[in-house]
């Protein structure tokens, strides 16, 4: 059938493992009707000799016109499959066709033209790393055109290669095909297209599909075939963020516990520190396990066995992820929604979401607006009918552990399903604000009209009781600069000479009240916004409060010195070399953050604002613990905090 057929005949093992170790690509075709998607298909796949001979016999026979020359058949009945398809001469339902060449292993996915087969086509392209999106030279860039184009890029398909095909109609011109590459080019400027790619080809003569064509000279660029086989899509893949879905428990005996699924995103290997969400419980994973034996090592996507060292809690549904890098865990998410069914969206009625292996009740409570995919415009609705596109805020029964869509698409993607039904009602794409706190919740008013109620004793009382005054002090510094190992101290001598402080520890924190917390920088705001509630709360009764942060933002360090009063509050810089820093990194966070494995890291990927005027600089690269604790006791003395 094609170049490989030499290598079959002679050595079938060596074929078999040369094909297994191919890389694989999905891609889709879709445009508006009767752009020629099927027939470039069967175009690729007759080019490239992967049609049998006797499905070229049985299309000669179906064919209208039958003819024995190849040139006449009709290669769109490679794909149009069904008896309406053949009929009507379109594409209903999604077609998938599998073929290879020297290079690659393709999964071609071909999607309906028509609007009300919108569904069909969010479903072929919400696996695919490339989207071919056929326009007739004819007729240039129509509503459908651009309803696939936004369709593809909120499915996060990062390669667009835009076939302008039927060329042959307009005799091969090169300035209608400027003209249409121009118009398409102004509308998706508006979408985050990262890689994208203009084909002139006519999919009935063959021309620049498989070989280049000789009608068009003024065409130098790569023909269909080379750029599928050619398109780098191996960074395509999040290799930073690791995530677990935990599809199964397996406990073939007594004697062993692992935890089976895909690695969908990062990777793992024995003796990484993890987090099961949405519990926030730790461990470390002890053996990668598969068929063949334990990895060194595990990546996406492979499918494996994770066995901890701890005995915990874990079922189907939960995720695994590294220590130090958390995703969101909540109950409320804001996302896109590609509404699928017949009947409308009802705001408030009872779904099931399906978040990859977890399942749980949820409700649209908002429609924030709705998109118009042609104009790309918000307009505000009530409701959402079949095919139509709007952004959602949705309420869930119980957390669920998610990405950002643009992030991670596995992790940021959902279904939503009837109960009753069972049937599959739309699909969700997770929005960043879904998935990092990008609202500033510091001035935010309380809900409705909460008040404070009085306590019957006073904080003065309670700080003339404990002999002290209640302030909080804020260790701020980078990384294994000692902050929490010197808030510890602190409070261990204050203990031994009457006093009474509270730690809020950095790390702790995050394991309870802030695990739905990631790192970014509204993420850390926010952190520590909830930090310096909790301070306060521990200031009113009458504690000493001594927090551990991070706080790599001065801005944020000011909020908290506002919230809670100039004379409430002492801030403590503990500063030290970076190599210092990195010795006492016995978990490798710096190594992590230097390979680009933790983003946004203060002092290495990202900016540590020193903070500018500071009660006390410790030097904790000279100093000991032991003396940084002292210079601090002797601060709170000289502020008249202690006696």
């Amino acid at each position: 059938m094609n170049q490989e057929t030499d290598l079959i005949a002679q050595d079938i093992l060596a074929y078999l493992d040369q094909h297994e170790r191919k890389e694989i690509l999905r891609f889709l075709t879709c445009g508006s009707v009767d752009d020629g998607k099927s027939t470039l298909i069967g175009r690729l796949l007759h080019d490239s000799k992967m049609i049998y001979e006797d499905q070229l016999q049985s299309i000669r026979q179906d064919t209208k016109n039958p003819s024995t020359a190849d040139d006449n058949i009709d290669l769109a009945m490679l794909v149009d499959g069904l008896q309406a398809e053949r009929e009507q001469g379109i594409t209903i339902d999604v077609a998938y066709r599998y073929f290879s060449t020297t290079k690659r292993k393709f999964i071609i996915a071909d999607t309906p033209g028509h609007e009300q087969y919108t569904r069909n086509m969010v479903t072929g392209a919400s696996t695919c790393d490339v989207a071919v999106i056929l326009i007739d030279a004819r007729y240039g860039v129509m509503p459908q055109t651009r309803r696939h184009t936004f369709i593809a890029s909120l499915l996060g398909i990062k390669h667009i290669i835009v076939a302008v095909n039927k060329m042959d109609l307009v005799d091969y011109a090169e300035g209608r095909f400027e003209e249409i590459r121009d118009a398409y080019f102004d509308f998706a400027t508006k979408l985050a297209i990262e890689d994208l790619h203009f084909i002139p080809m006519s999919a009935l003569q063959g021309d620049n599909v498989v070989d280049a064509s000789d009608n068009m000279p003024w065409y130098q660029g790569s023909t269909l075939m080379h750029l599928l086989e050619n398109i780098h899509i191996g960074s395509d893949r999040n290799l930073t963020n690791f995530r677990f879905p935990v599809q199964r428990v397996n406990r073939p005996d007594a004697s062993f516990r692992g935890y089976s699924g895909t690695v969908v995103s990062g990777t793992i290997k024995a003796g990484d520190a993890v987090v099961v969400l949405p519990s926030g419980r730790p461990s470390e994973v002890t053996r990668v396990v598969t068929m063949d034996g334990d990895l060194t090592e595990a990546y996406p996507p492979l499918a494996v066995t994770l066995t901890l060292a701890d005995e915990i809690d874990i079922s189907r549904g939960d995720v695994l992820v590294k220590a130090e890098d958390i995703p969101r865990v909540q109950d409320r998410l804001t996302a896109h929604l590609v509404w699928m069914w017949d009947a409308p969206l009802a705001i408030g009625k009872q779904y099931i979401l399906k978040h990859g292996a977890k399942q749980v009740y949820a409700q649209v409570t908002r429609i924030q607006h709705r998109i118009d995919i042609n104009s790309l415009e918000s307009e505000p609705a009530s409701n959402l009918e079949l095919n139509e596109i709007a952004r959602c805020e949705l309420s869930l029964s119980e957390p669920v552990a998610f990405d950002a869509y643009t992030e991670n698409r596995e992790t940021g993607a959902f279904i939503l399903i009837d109960r009753m039904s069972n049937a599959t009602l739309a699909a969700g794409m997770i929005a960043a604000e879904g998935a990092t706190a990008t609202r500033d919740h510091w001035d935010e008013p309380p809900h409705g009209t909460l008040q404070a109620a009085a306590s019957p004793v006073s904080s003065e009382e309670l700080q003339s009781r404990l002999n002290q005054r209640a302030v909080t002090l804020l260790l701020t510094g980078l990384s294994k600069s000692g902050k929490s190992a010197i808030a510890n101290r602190v409070q261990r001598k204050l203990f031994d000479r009457g006093y009474l402080a509270a730690v809020l520890d950095g790390q702790n924190f995050r394991l309870g009240m802030s695990r739905d917390l990631g790192f970014s920088a509204p993420d850390r705001s926010e952190n520590m916004r909830r930090a310096t509630e909790t301070a306060r709360l521990m200031n009113q009764a009458g504690l000493i409060c001594l927090t551990a942060f991070v706080v790599p933002r001065e801005e944020v360090r000011q909020r908290t010195r506002d919230a809670l009063g100039e004379n409430q509050f002492l801030e403590v810089y503990l500063t030290a070399p970076l190599d210092v820093l990195k010795q006492r990194d016995d978990s490798g966070l710096y190594a992590a953050a230097e390979r680009g494995e933790i983003p946004s890291f203060p002092g290495v990927s990202a900016e540590f604002d020193v903070p500018v005027n500071p009660a006390l600089s410790l030097d904790t690269g000279t100093l000991s613990i032991d003396a940084c604790a002292e210079a601090i006791i002797d601060l709170m003395q000289q502020k008249h905090i202690i006696g």
